[in-house]
């Protein structure tokens, strides 16, 4: 059975995906909340839900949201999983 060993709330600051170019910033803010989460919860293995993707999908590929906040869980595999954090 897999335990939950770690719940923690991120904002996570997405204002570098302007480095990116315009079509592009959707998937490069998807790509930089993984690596945020990897960082931060020191693992590899991220998973993220369906409610961030539609979340920094929302606007459309040009214009993602500044910051986003979201919930991850590790689990003692060494998974994480992130969902949308509720306001």
């Amino acid at each position: 059975m897999v335990e939950k060993l770690n719940e923690q709330i991120y904002v996570i600051p997405l204002r570098e995906t302007r480095r990116a170019p315009r079509w592009r910033r959707a998937n490069t803010a998807i790509k930089d909340i993984r690596a945020f989460l990897a960082r931060h919860m020191k693992s590899d293995d991220v998973k993220l839900d369906a409610s961030i993707n539609e979340k920094v999908w929302e606007k459309g590929s040009e214009k993602p949201p500044r910051r986003i906040r979201v919930r991850a869980m590790k689990f003692d595999d060494g998974q994480v999983q992130a969902e949308l954090a509720k306001e």
